[in-house]
């Protein structure tokens, strides 16, 4: 049977998270076995005595010297979980108490039940709800039903199961933060993997005042790739709009005019969406150039057949022009994230690397940590004199492995003495089942 790891993200915990652990452990069996991984992400010394009760009560504790963002905390723990079991299925809780046991236990079930799917555990917004969490939720959940055009009633709940698939897919999606979980949920969506909705108890303590979620800047960071299509858009807009009544001033047929102004601000749009937007340079170009062109010949049908009804009714070119644009708007947006550049990283906009975590494995009899790197590679590692492996930073671990070389090993804080550096103040992994830090 598939091993079940309960995934616990925390900055700064309280006693909630030790109530938390301690209800799993004491809630887990021979017959429906738990494994709890819980990831500091950068709380610092002064909750150290937390994080040793934690595993103490039996969980394994990753952490870090610094803050990453729930994002990373996730996946690091999901790519340490799929070290110890490639067939892992893991659940993801928060450690602020909003989450209980029973209602995590109901997840874990329904995932052992539901193969291939992304499980989530979805709340009620009512009057009761703090005003933040019930306005950001509401913000969140029309950006996904623009975007993917179906509803989701709650896309910021942390309280996810996921499944073998599921796994393989979110290790791949970009984002550190609190953006990353909604970033999943679109490329669950494009990718096919069934969102299961479980309704659970809807649990906010003190106003949620222990919530870390920053309500503009992480909304931000949710909306960014629509807000970048956008901006993409309103500039091939100007330039349609532009060029569109340049052309008809200049006496030329509406459908000329328009057949023109689109092939100039299409090549613009087309450029920009592939290199910013959606980041799919390593995509096939001639690929994608004939799927846009097939979609913008559609788009510009529907098009013509708005402003030929609008402006047959006596309604002015330029009104016009934006109510059609405005109405294909999101329909253009899918079109082009699911198929013409869906050969792009599997994150939703802004051109960046997507990352594949790997994740430090300490093998449980102690003696032999091992690193599992991005491509599946398992290496022995020698341990130090004092039983732990340093492991700051991904030149470190290259340094662990011996693959370091001679200008990595003259850099910054190179040679014995960066290395007695690193051991004071860097990230440490103790040989052993319970603790280990990540970077």
């Amino acid at each position: 049977m598939s091993a079940m790891f309960i995934v616990i993200p925390a900055l700064e915990p309280d006693d909630r998270l030790l109530a938390l652990v301690r209800g799993l452990t004491d809630a887990a069996s021979e017959s429906s076995p738990l494994r709890v991984l819980v990831i500091d992400d950068g709380s610092g010394s002064a909750y150290d005595a937390v994080f040793t009760e934690v595993g103490r009560l039996g969980a394994t504790v990753l952490r870090s010297a610094q803050n990453r963002g729930k994002g990373r905390a996730v996946k690091t723990a999901l790519a340490h979980a799929r070290s110890l079991d490639p067939n892992a299925l893991a659940v993801t809780a928060d450690a602020d108490g909003q989450h209980s046991v029973a209602d995590i236990l109901r997840i874990a079930d329904r995932l052992r039940r539901e193969p291939g799917a992304l499980v989530l555990g979805t709340r009620s917004f009512g009057p009761d709800v703090p005003r933040r969490s019930r306005w950001g939720n509401r913000a969140s959940a029309v950006v996904f039903g623009a975007v993917a055009g179906t509803p989701l009633s709650d896309t910021q709940t942390g309280l996810r199961g996921y499944s073998v698939e599921a796994i393989t897919a979110v290790l791949e999606v970009r984002g550190e933060r609190f953006e990353w979980e909604f970033r999943v949920l679109l490329d669950a969506r494009r990718r096919g993997i069934r969102l299961v909705d479980v309704p659970i108890a809807t649990i906010y303590l003190d106003q949620n005042a222990s919530s870390h979620f920053r309500p503009v800047r992480d909304s931000l960071r949710v909306a960014a790739p629509l807000a970048r299509f956008v901006v993409s858009a309103v500039a091939a807009f100007a330039i349609d709009a532009a060029a569109l009544v340049a052309l008809t001033a200049l006496g030329w047929p509406l459908l000329s005019a328009v057949v023109a102004a689109r092939l100039v601000s299409a090549s613009v749009n087309f450029a920009v969406n592939r290199g910013l937007v959606f980041g799919a340079r390593r995509g096939s170009l001639r690929a994608q150039a004939i799927q846009y062109v097939c979609l913008a010949v559609l788009l510009l049908a529907a098009n013509f057949g708005f402003l030929t009804a609008l402006t047959d009714v006596g309604v002015p070119l330029v009104i016009a022009k934006i109510v059609a644009d405005g109405s294909l708007f999101f329909v253009s947006y899918r079109a082009q994230r699911t198929v013409v550049f869906a050969s792009s990283d599997h994150g939703a906009g802004g051109g960046e690397r997507a990352e594949r975590v790997s994740a430090v494995d300490v093998s449980r009899d102690g003696r032999d940590p091992l690193v599992r790197r991005a491509g599946g590679v398992r290496e022995r590692v020698d341990i130090e004199h004092d039983g732990t492996l340093v492991v700051d930073d991904e030149l470190d671990v290259r340094r662990a492995l011996g693959l370091t070389t001679p200008k990595d090993r003259l850099g910054a804080g190179g040679g014995r003495a960066g290395d007695d550096r690193r051991a004071r103040d860097g990230h440490r992994a103790t040989a052993g089942p319970t603790e280990l830090h990540w970077s």
